[in-house]
């Protein structure tokens, strides 16, 4: 693995000089939020852009979240936001980033209560979770390092690589050969599976585009992404048609809320059916396990607020045997997914490494658990110069 060294931390109390149950009396001195715009190299479009309901990506907005306590231990966070919310995440976070100065850092679902109540008027889905998900990834980061373990161990691991997918080489507004092109460059890689996106207004350049790769890729896992864009209708008789293709799921095919569409969808096809990117509590999820909707859940963690929800909806899918495969975040996910019980998936995006001074390994088809504490990843000076805004709570050590 590449990347940055981190301190070694000292994990046993009695070692560091403090008496028995003397190591939960740390307090939180200090928080940090940062307002960082990741600009792409070129525009981006999936079916809700060739459908006319949004206009191409271009960057992407991060909130990050830097915790520290008065014993002199660290986390960090992020959450995120595609074409619009990304100041109103930052503007939110600033507002409830001083309910946590003085807390214990351990406290993790407690000051998950206190900061969605700090801003219960405004709900507790959405913005103003996304914006608590920051923080409370910063704290399990924080967590993890003072046990000197990664975040997939302290939340006990099943595996130490998780199999990983490339999307970012399959987006609409890309030709067909660049498409082949990137793809094979993903697979040379070590990347095990392909995503490719469809859901245009004519289903038949769809289909050409996944025969074309079908072909290309030989019997290396595919799945495809419909971004809500299907009735129906349309969803019912594509995914019989692409029956053909041995895909590994068909992804958002209905509005992300139709609960029953995707149910009848899932009894109907033989293919599995995945979504959940875009729900934002764990309520929600729960109405999509509940109508028996999915065959993979896909939970983003700074969508739904964090990890701490994001483990209630893990235990939640366990129990009815879901299979997981998390949105986008992969260095969040990589160890989230590292501690499900069944097989999952992880998103691979290239996007995001110049963000950070660590890279993640990928090799022979799985992205592996780096077994540096916490997440494993610090912010790189790239990151701090695309940095728009900060705001401070509290007192730095």
């Amino acid at each position: 693995m590449t990347g940055t060294t981190f301190p070694r931390i000292i994990a046993s109390p009695l070692a560091a000089g403090l008496a028995p149950g003397e190591a939960t009396t740390d307090r939180i001195a200090w928080v940090k939020t940062s307002l960082v715009f990741l600009p792409l190299a070129a525009p981006i479009s999936d079916a809700k852009v060739l459908t006319g309901r949004q206009k191409p990506l271009t960057e992407i907005a991060f909130l990050f979240a830097e915790i520290e306590t008065e014993r002199g231990y660290s986390g960090i966070g992020y959450s995120y936001s595609k074409r619009a919310g990304g100041r109103g995440q930052f503007a939110h976070a600033q507002e409830i980033a001083g309910e946590l100065i003085g807390e214990d850092p351990n406290d993790i679902a407690r000051l998950w209560d206190k900061l969605a109540w700090a801003g219960a008027s405004v709900g507790r889905s959405g913005l103003a979770t996304q914006a608590i998900a920051a923080f409370d990834i910063a704290l399990w980061d924080l967590k993890a390092k003072r046990a000197d373990l990664p975040l997939a161990k302290l939340l006990g691991a099943h595996r130490d690589a998780v199999r990983c997918y490339n999307t970012s080489g399959g987006y609409l507004s890309m030709p067909i050969e660049e498409v082949k092109e990137r793809i094979s460059m993903a697979l040379e890689k070590g990347i095990g599976a392909v995503k490719l996106k469809v859901g245009q207004p004519d289903p038949m350049i769809d289909l050409q585009r996944i025969e074309a790769v079908r072909n290309h890729i030989g019997d290396v896992p595919l799945a495809i992404d419909a971004n809500q864009q299907w009735d129906r209708t349309t969803a019912l008789r594509f995914g019989r048609i692409a029956e053909q293709f041995n895909l590994t799921w068909i992804e958002e095919p209905l509005d992300a809320y139709d609960y029953e569409g995707h149910a009848a969808l899932a009894r109907e096809l033989a293919t599995p059916i995945a979504t959940g990117e875009m729900l934002t509590s764990v309520d929600e999820h729960y109405e999509l396990i509940r109508h028996d909707s999915v065959d993979f859940i896909q939970p983003d963690a700074p969508r739904v607020g964090g990890i701490t929800p994001f483990l209630k909806i893990m235990a939640l899918a366990d129990h009815k045997k879901l299979r997981l495969a998390p949105h986008y975040c992969m260095e969040i996910h990589l160890h989230l997914t590292a501690a499900y019980g069944r097989e999952p998936w992880v998103e691979h995006f290239e996007w995001s490494e110049a963000m950070f001074n660590e890279t993640l390994e990928v090799r022979d088809g799985r992205m592996i658990v780096p077994n540096r504490p916490g997440l494993g990843f610090s912010l790189s000076e790239q990151a701090r110069a695309w940095t728009h805004a900060t705001h401070e709570a509290g007192k730095r050590r």
